[in-house]
């Protein structure tokens, strides 16, 4: 197609033609403050992909009792692993998006690359708009959850399309919803967890942590549980694991109702008394290192297993901006470019 610069030669019409590549990941409060992560949180929480409890009701518990009690506490667990950098997620993300954009350009690709959060900053809605001033009519959108979930991707998936719907002119869109078994992910998280297996020699078990959901999304239809186990299969085929060398577990739960299991930090705190007192731990289901893996896995998890007797305790990081997960991604867009 060509591309003109300014006005479209034959229309009038402002000329178009461009490729743009959106990541998409979960989102951050702002700062590691009560403020900024109430702020948050009712985003966050008052998605009713997120909570599928009846609006009305969840309204009032969400702003009657939650946002008034859980921010402070939410506050004080994002200082533990805010840096000079800000959050974690965020600056991951930012090198990520840089980084890509740098590989894609080395190969000849003309596409830029975007990031956007599904809550907080920056915005999905206004990253679109940025990019639909640029004359993007070509959208590659990666949501960077790697096994598909309703309150994740399925989430991503109606912020885009809430801010189409208002576009006299809809793009090509290709919207990569899963890639839970893509060689290219299997590979780098081989490759990440054999590193340390030759840096720190090959532990007891390999707990392999993925988030929680409520286990009513897998009897409604949701893959996510069938995905993670289909990741953590091609893993431990590809590392030559036996059945004795791992576990799957599903952490971050929240409320009453019965979750995913097993859980990881039930499961990190019986091995112990098994006479498993070496492990090592991944979190397959983050495209980055975040509160849910520095705070909740890294810390948390591992005095669990500390105190119920566990001598030594590894958190394998996730992918972040390895090179070859920047690889993964550029194979997964490359397609639609």
């Amino acid at each position: 197609m060509a591309r003109f610069s300014g006005l479209d030669k034959e229309t009038g019409h402002k000329a178009r033609g461009k490729t743009g590549v959106l990541l998409l990941n979960l989102g951050t409060p702002d700062a590691p403050t009560a403020s900024a992560v109430r702020i948050y949180l009712a985003e966050f929480l008052a998605d009713p992909r997120v909570v599928e409890i009846p609006k009305l009701i969840w309204m009032i518990i969400l702003h009657g009792i939650i946002l008034r009690i859980r921010p402070a506490k939410s506050a004080a667990l994002y200082k533990q692993v805010w840096t000079e950098a800000g959050s974690p997620l965020l600056d991951i993300s930012q090198r990520q998006q840089a980084k890509l954009a740098k590989h894609l350009q080395a190969q000849g690709y003309d596409a830029s690359v975007h990031l956007a959060m599904r809550y907080g900053s920056p915005s999905t809605s206004r990253t679109l708009q940025a990019m639909h001033k640029q004359g993007v009519d070509n959208l590659v959108v990666l949501p960077l959850y790697p096994q598909y979930a309703a309150p994740t991707t399925g989430s991503a998936f109606d912020a885009l399309a809430k801010e189409l719907m208002k576009w006299r002119y809809i793009p090509a869109l290709h919207f990569i919803n899963t890639y839970h078994d893509n060689p290219d992910l299997i590979d780098a998280l081989a490759a990440s967890i054999q590193k340390d297996f030759d840096q720190h020699g090959k532990p007891q078990k390999l707990v392999m942590s993925y988030h929680g959901m409520p286990e009513r999304n897998l009897h409604l239809g949701d893959p996510y549980y069938c995905f993670c186990l289909k990741t953590t299969r091609l893993v431990v085929e590809k590392l030559g694991l036996s059945e004795d060398d791992y576990v799957a577990t599903f952490q971050s739960r929240f409320g009453k109702a019965k979750w995913l299991q097993p859980y990881t930090d039930v499961t990190i705190g019986s091995l112990p008394e098994k006479g498993i007192t070496d492990i090592a731990v991944i979190c397959p289901a983050f495209s980055a290192d975040c509160l849910e893996t520095l705070e909740e896995i890294k810390g948390e998890n591992r005095h669990v297993f500390e105190d119920a007797g566990g001598k030594k305790f590894r958190y394998i990081e996730c992918l972040n901006d390895n090179d070859d997960h920047i690889n993964m991604m550029a194979n997964l867009v490359k397609p639609f470019l």
